[in-house]
């Protein structure tokens, strides 16, 4: 064969020069296929890599995006050249899955690219230090088709040599001998020569060449198109006044719809935000249309549609249907403040208002994230739809994602959806995946799997543009924490809904969202829900239950039971043999379970809860679980307590049910049984069932967030629920476990803190033991050994990811070897503080981890001379006799000697801490073969329980338990008498007198009447009854048009003046009266962010309030001074 680029793999690597071989000689005639042939080289390459070389670990899953991302393969590469390999691993995806057509310049850049890559390689592991030669393009030749096939008989054959070869490699312990020590001497070969490799960062053309390019083919762009790129254009504030744009993208009309300035991968992109602006400014003279600004490094992207935001960091570039459609958007797109929710979708007077504050902060404050605080059970998802539908008439959304953490509630918001916007399409990515719908629902992990290009060699399903407002369901911290790359990813409106009460919502949630802690865009709260009538009220009830509370001890048993006690093995101690005098109640329903104890928690729910059916059959109940086993034993005592209610009246449903859907279905119908549903977690959230009246805590809950969310199973509406006319006013909690008098002493809970994963722990205790060892003569290296295991975790972690991005200076430091040298105070706290908690791509398994965690803690007790060592010998020997009968699994049985040597005592006297760190490398990847260890054995027991007389109730809603529904009594009564005089002027603006309230009075307050004076008091104080009947029956549009026709005729009206007045009309009709201080706020600030002050100037300002407390002073309410 001729000369070839690729020579300098003859010698020592000869296994890739074919394949190497072929993609360069397909570069100039079939640059797919050299893309291809590139790919397998790559591929090739790091296989042979992770054979090979002993300090990478071999990834779980074997495929090409997985050995490029390993985090051990990262640390000993240059981020330059991890770009030359995602660029050939990307262009080679592209070449097998895509039918788009690959530039013979790109068949050029991907060779030159894996001619960097096959280089570094053989410089770092062949002996000596091999010296490829600089890329020459004359060496490049045309094939024809018989070379063509020859090269590909030739690579088949290579393919099939080399399996045979790994198939041979292993099959005799001398060889493997022989293996290790040719492997160590390649260790000292790398080491030698990773000292004479540079740096390699890209200059502005490489960055657009093997990053922009294949972003912008991602994206559906080709970036050799016409005039796409180093566009000319003219006027620039220059001597020539002559600019070349780097990329200029194009739409269907011929106009720019966006422009890209490239940056060289160390400059900070923002550098180019002026030369950008100012290249929009000459394409716009141009065409007439100003295109999207977006300025990259390849790391970094900023989008700047300077019409409408400021510039936003993104994840990669749109395509162009969506680029088009921002385009238009500048046009098309209505003001917000225009935007009223349809009444069909929602009406109450709380959504309009929360609908009102996203469209403000959307697009008065051109804010991109809102959050919504809302009692369970007060419309949320309706709210959601109504904002939805308001953003789509608005043109402002074209496609959402609708994002829950269960299937149940992505379908129940589905249905949701498709009943209030029928003409609207939706798709579930749970049953396909219809991308082009308007409207998609999706779990948090479905969706991270379709935007997670790392995992699979695919293409991902949505682009960073694809969605213009995504909406989470049950925003919080948690939700971020593991799913924040999605939020990350795509570049969309965000609204957030909860029903957390905005005091517990997590300060990372509303800094999430861009908000001032505990100030939502928009809240409405359970007791307000309550007061207004649109949810019923918890009646909860503490019920005192001996063992739960006190446990079981020995001495307050009957003989007879005590024998029992006695005969139970579970009940003495393991260690001495005795007998435990008390059985904390921790361990009720845990691993003990009482019979009493359940039977008498049913018996008194069976005679207490709300029943239905005139009395005769419990109402719809939730029972909360402690876990699947407790509800087990719950459903099993029932049964055998109402044998004749055949089995079906109660039933367990939680994730270990097959089927569990179908059981939450039957319990969601009114006439259909099971009654009683016994959940563990599966219906702490989300569940709509109105018919619910009884809620049962059978568990302790800490969290304030989920007791709120487990509640709010019970607060919804539910008419006709025990006969025509005799609605859901109230439910019940039964509390058995003293969570009520917990929330009493502890108001805000106890909310877990995030637990250290094994990780960090792992990450800190090393970090610990390097500093202690520091101040020891540590001749044996440990220390450095610590250091180097702790520098290898910073170099894998991602600084894309969003929670490292927030210390990426702290990481970047640390990323530096010789910052470990010197663990002095502030070098701790960082990496304690700052660093211990990052992710890092570490793909151990949690067995291996484990173990790791168990040695260092006793390598901290022997150094510290901790008592603690004994119990951490103990364990690290129960641990690893569980290898001693798996020895017919090879690995085990070349480290049995060890195994076995580690059970006797000889081996433990005067060990060393470098010895257990040889255990521990030596028997860490093995710790997964050990059986794991059964739990405790379930004990039953029958001993008599005591369920106290004295249950205590508690004031959960600070409203009396029947003020809705007297409410109600006073609403009916005045619509009743809509004819009455009185109620006829108040409705009409007429001048009322005091005859003519007593004439109302006399009727409302009759002996015998609706209502009495002492009750109105109490609910609604000192309230004129004039005002109270105006804001019920409110007042007529042409009453309020006429207090306002004079004042408009006395001078020529702006537009946005009679608007005003006009959004006063239409508060007067539904609200009766109105505070002045209202026309300083929403809706009224849609016109004016001042409000009246902004319209009207003092005069007139002063003149409209006076004519709104006339209204007011027409129904009663006192004329207040200023």
């Amino acid at each position: 064969m001729s000369k070839s680029n690729f020579s300098f793999l003859a010698e020592n690597w000869s296994f890739l020069l074919q394949a190497a071989q072929a993609a360069e000689q397909y570069a100039q005639n079939d640059p797919r296929a050299a893309a291809i042939y590139s790919r397998r080289t790559l591929e090739l390459s790091l296989k042979w890599l992770y054979t090979n070389d002993t300090t990478l670990r071999t990834p779980y899953e074997k495929s090409l995006a997985a050995m490029i991302h390993e985090p051990t393969f990262l640390q000993n590469i240059k981020k330059g050249l991890f770009y030359d390999i995602k660029f050939i691993h990307r262009l080679g995806n592209i070449a097998v899955h895509e039918d788009k057509p690959i530039s013979t310049e790109e068949g050029l850049k991907v060779v030159i690219a894996l001619h960097q890559f096959l280089g570094w390689l053989t410089r770092v592991y062949t002996r000596g230090g091999a010296k490829p030669s600089e890329f020459d393009h004359t060496l490049l030749l045309k094939l024809d088709i018989q070379q063509k096939a020859n090269i590909k008989l030739i690579l088949q054959a290579k393919d099939e040599e080399a399996a045979k070869a790994n198939k041979k490699l292993y099959q005799t312990e001398g060889e493997i001998e022989k293996l290790k020590a040719e492997l160590a001497a390649l260790q000292k070969v790398k080491q030698e020569n990773a000292k004479t490799i540079g740096s390699n960062e890209y200059s502005e053309p490489q960055t657009r060449d093997l990053i922009i390019d294949v972003m912008l083919r991602e994206a559906g762009w080709d970036p050799k198109g016409k005039n796409v790129e180093e566009y000319e254009v003219t006027d620039m504030p220059s001597e020539s006044g002559v600019g070349f744009v780097d990329y200029v993208l194009w739409g269907n009309d011929g106009k720019p719809v966006a422009l890209i300035e490239a940056k060289k991968t160390r400059i900070d992109p923002k550098q180019g935000q002026r030369q950008a602006e100012l290249y929009a400014d000459c394409l716009e003279k141009e065409f007439g249309q100003r295109p999207i600004i977006y300025y990259s490094n390849g790391y970094i992207t900023w989008h700047w549609d300077d019409r409408l935001y400021p510039p936003r960091e993104v994840q990669g570039f749109s395509i162009k249907d969506e680029l088009q459609w921002k385009i238009n958007q500048r046009e098309s797109r209505k003001s917000l403040a225009t935007m009223q929710p349809k009444k069909e979708i929602t009406g109450r007077y709380y959504q309009i208002e929360a609908a009102a504050r996203v469209m403000d902060r959307f697009d008065e404050q051109r804010k991109r994230r809102s959050l919504i605080v809302m009692a369970t059970g007060a419309g949320k998802t309706r709210l959601s739809i109504a904002i939805v539908d308001m953003l789509m008439r608005a043109n402002w959304a074209r496609k959402i994602l609708f994002l829950a953490d269960r299937i149940a509630l992505v379908n129940q918001a589905k249905r949701a959806f498709n009943a209030h916007l029928p003409h609207v399409s939706t798709s579930s990515l749970l049953e396909n995946k219809e991308e082009e719908a308007r409207v998609v629902f999706s779990t948090y992990p479905t969706m991270l799997n379709c935007i997670d290009g790392t995992k699979k060699d695919q293409e991902e399903l949505f682009s960073a543009g694809h969605f213009d407002l995504i909406i989470i369901d049950e925003a919080h911290r948690s939700v971020y924490q593991k799913y924040g790359a999605i939020f990350d990813y795509f570049d969309s409106l965000l609204l957030g809904l909860t029903a957390t009460p905005r005091g517990e919502v997590d300060r990372n949630t509303y800094k999430l969202f861009a908000l001032d802690d505990h100030q939502p865009t928009y809240f409405y709260e359970l007791e307000q829900a309550v007061e207004d009538g649109f949810l019923v009220p918890p009646r909860a009830i503490s019920v005192p239950l001996k063992f739960q509370r006190d446990g079981i001890k020995y001495d307050e048993l009957s003989p007879e039971e005590q024998a029992e006690y006695e005969l139970q093995e579970e009940f003495y101690d393991k260690e001495t043999g005795e007998l435990v005098e008390e059985i904390v109640s921790s361990a009720l329903n845990k691993w003990l379970f009482n019979k009493d104890t359940v039977n008498k928690v049913l018996m008194h729910l069976m005679e207490n809860g709300i029943k239905v059916e005139g009395g005769d059959k419990l109402g719809k109940t939730i029972i909360f679980a402690k876990n699947s086993k407790h509800a087990d034993f719950i459903v099993q005592q029932f049964d055998k307590n109402y044998p004749h209610l055949a089995g079906k009246f109660c039933r367990k449903i939680d994730y270990s049910v097959k089927y569990a859907q179908s059981l939450i279905d039957d319990f969601s119908i009114k006439d259909k049984d099971p009654q009683i549903a016994v959940s563990v977690d599966m219906l702490d959230t989300g569940i709509d069932i109105p018919e619910v009246v009884n809620l049962v805590f059978f568990k302790i809950v800490r969290s304030k967030t989920k007791f709120w969310q487990m509640i709010g199973r019970g607060t919804r509406l539910c008419e006709n629920l025990f006969a025509q006319g005799e609605d859901k006013r109230e439910f019940t909690i039964f509390d058995y476990c003293q969570n009520l008098e917990f929330f009493n002493a502890n108001p805000r809970g106890f909310e877990a803190k995030a637990q250290e994963s094994v990780k960090q722990r792992i990450f800190k205790r090393r970090l610990e033991l390097a500093a202690s060892l520091d101040n020891t003569d540590d001749s044996e290296g440990l220390s450095a050994v610590l250091k180097d295991q702790m520098h290898a975790v910073v170099a894998s972690m991602n600084l894309a990811n969003f929670i490292v991005r927030k210390q990426r200076q702290t990481v970047e430091t640390f990323t530096d070897r010789k910052n470990f040298d010197v663990l002095d105070e502030p070098t701790l706290e960082s990496l304690r503080n700052k660093v211990s908690r990052l992710p890092s791509q570490d793909e151990d398994d949690e067995f291996a981890r484990r173990f790791d965690l168990l040695v260092l803690h006793l390598q901290v007790a022997i150094l510290n001379n901790n008592r603690s060592q004994q119990n951490y010998i103990l364990k690290v020997k129960n641990l690893v006799s569980g290898l001693e009968d798996k020895s017919t699994i090879p690995s085990v049985k070349a480290q049995i000697a060890l195994i076995l040597e580690l059970q006797t005592e000889a081996w433990w006297e005067d060990v060393t801490l470098p010895m257990l760190e040889q255990v521990r490398i030596k028997l860490r990847d093995l710790i997964k073969f050990v059986d794991k260890e059964e739990g405790e054995t379930d004990v039953f027991t029958n001993f008599e329980d005591e369920l106290g007389e004295a249950s205590e109730e508690h004031q959960l809603v600070k409203s009396d338990t029947n003020l809705a529904e007297y409410r109600k009594r006073v609403q009916r009564f005045i619509n009743d008498n809509n004819d009455h005089l009185t109620i006829y002027r108040l409705k009409n603006n007429e001048p009322i007198s005091k005859i003519d309230i007593q004439a109302l009075e006399d009727i409302l307050f009759a002996e015998g009447g609706p209502v009495s004076r002492d009750e109105y008091q109490v609910v609604y104080g000192d309230k004129p009854l004039g005002v109270l009947v105006r804001s019920i029956v409110g007042l007529s549009r042409k009453a309020a048009k006429k207090v306002f026709a004079e004042f408009l005729l006395e001078a020529p009206m702006y537009p946005d003046q009679i608007a005003f007045l006009n959004q006063i009309v239409d508060y007067l009709v539904i609200n009766g009266t109105m505070e002045p201080k209202a026309m300083f706020d929403l809706p009224f600030t849609h016109i004016n962010d001042q409000g009246i002050s902004g319209v009207f100037d003092n005069d007139s300002s002063q003149k409209v309030i006076e004519l709104v407390r006339y209204i007011n002073e027409n129904a009663g309410m006192m004329k207040r001074v200023g």
